[in-house]
């Protein structure tokens, strides 16, 4: 089975991930079903971090300016952690992985790696633990621009960055 490719347009342009459902059922399966229900169309990234990763996939994000931006879920709400033997992906540069505020909290948000953060892996030692389903494939420049992008004190993109809409194929 090949892996599904993600296509992200934003409002910055558009880049591409393939999406690790092989490996990663759950978390991967997961991503693919909101972003084929249109889950993610029309949301901002909510919390940039330069040099380290770009985050998105509140539902309260549509407002970029919401108070509650990076607090929501699904509608699905928390997903079963996934921490595979066989699928010991690190949080390298342009990799995706599931944003979580703790065990079993996985839902809708993700970030994208911009440095290696390995101290994130699930299968090194420590508290922090973001399983990674998914590989930039192409257009690492816009993920880049979008990592660059002048942030507040919040980490909140000044000028709000969009997802116009996540295509899977």
């Amino acid at each position: 089975m090949t892996n599904p490719i993600a296509t992200f347009e934003t409002s910055l342009g558009t880049f591409q991930a393939e999406i690790f459902v092989d490996k990663m059922p759950i978390t991967g399966g997961n991503f693919v079903r909101l972003a084929k229900e249109g889950f993610y169309d029309g949301l901002h990234f909510h919390r940039v971090i330069a040099d380290f990763m770009c985050q998105f996939g509140c539902p309260h994000s549509r407002d970029p300016q919401s108070g509650r931006a990076g607090t929501g879920q699904s509608p699905y709400g928390s997903i079963q952690d996934e921490h595979p033997a066989d699928a010991k992906f690190s949080n390298e540069p342009g990799t995706l992985a599931m944003a979580n505020a703790g065990p079993q909290s996985g839902s809708s948000q993700f970030f994208i790696n911009l440095r290696h953060n390995a101290y994130l892996d699930f299968f090194t030692p420590g508290q922090s633990k973001h399983p990674v389903f998914g590989r930039v494939t192409n257009g690492m420049d816009v993920v880049q621009k979008i990592g660059g992008t002048r942030t507040d004190a919040r980490d909140r993109p000044v000028t709000p960055v969009q997802m116009i809409r996540i295509t899977i194929s």
